[in-house]
């Protein structure tokens, strides 16, 4: 629970912007996640978020990674420790995680940018990948491969 309540906070703060634990708690409450207070609180120390200046003035919490290979590394490391296999299927990646992990995982892939990639849907413990071709799901599928075996 507490890693899809991560993963949902990570996906809050990058679609809104949010300045307050109050109104994050509010999204969280409105996506069905019953947290309270002190829980917000933890999970924003948890994730490091810290505020930072909106492009409208405003201070809104973020990640404070805009450095992408602080989010690369992160990301690297999540990958290796959650992901059991990866597997392609014509323009199609299968990647199955741990339970619970799979939101997570995809969250930080998103952050990442992959030149072959149309779009990602994570459930619990899969994720689905689209890629632009067959030949660039099997050359991602070596990729990502490799870093399971870490």
């Amino acid at each position: 629970m507490k890693t899809r309540r991560h993963a949902k906070i990570l996906e809050l703060i990058r679609e809104y912007d949010i300045d307050t634990q109050e109104e994050l708690l509010r999204y969280l409450r409105e996506g069905g996640f019953d947290v309270t207070q002190a829980t917000v609180s933890r999970d924003i120390k948890e994730l490091r978020l810290v505020k930072t200046l909106s492009h409208t003035g405003k201070y809104k919490y973020s990640t404070g990674m805009d450095n992408s290979s602080d989010i690369s590394s992160k990301f690297y490391s999540l990958f290796a420790d959650s992901v059991i296999s990866v597997e392609a299927a014509q323009n199609l990646l299968v990647v199955k995680c741990m339970t619970g992990m799979a939101q997570a995982v995809c969250a930080s892939m998103d952050a990442v940018y992959w030149q072959n990639f149309v779009g990602t849907l994570a459930g619990d413990d899969t994720i689905f990948i689209v890629c632009r071709s067959e030949a660039a799901a099997q050359e991602t599928q070596e990729e990502l491969r490799k870093l399971i075996s870490r």
